[in-house]
């Protein structure tokens, strides 16, 4: 069986804000809060996947920075991959997600974080420069 990997960006705006999702489907994670992402495509290189992804969610281009950790478990057969990125143009909106909200510092735990996200945000927290 092999690895599906995922993507996922953490978009970070000024003042140290990150963009935050919330999943609208499937029933079990919907409500919960995620960084934007999705699967990679059969020939389609990870950054790749992770710039279309935000296109598609979210009507923005992105920037990609640097590799967050290595791979983040998920459910079985599923490995995903974060990265921090900045935002090249455009305004987040949800086009696939119930809501989107920024959080600064001190808010990165007011939403309620799917199990995967939640170890990310509190990797990311500490690269993450206030302004």
């Amino acid at each position: 069986m092999s690895t599906i990997v995922v993507v996922a960006a953490v978009i970070v705006g000024p003042g140290g804000r990150v963009l935050a999702a919330q999943r609208a489907a499937p029933a079990a994670h919907a409500g919960g809060w995620e960084f934007p992402g999705g699967k990679v495509d059969p020939g389609e290189s990870e950054v790749a996947a992770l710039i279309r992804e935000c296109r598609e969610e979210l009507g923005v281009e992105i920037a990609v920075g640097e590799r967050v950790g290595g791979d983040w478990p998920l459910s079985e057969g599923y490995v995903l991959r974060v990265w921090l990125a900045t935002l090249a143009s455009g305004t987040p909106e949800p086009r696939e997600h119930l809501a989107l909200r920024w959080l600064g510092p001190g808010e990165y735990y007011d939403v309620k974080w799917l199990g995967a996200d939640l170890p990310i945000m509190k990797t990311v927290e500490g690269l993450i420069p206030p302004d």
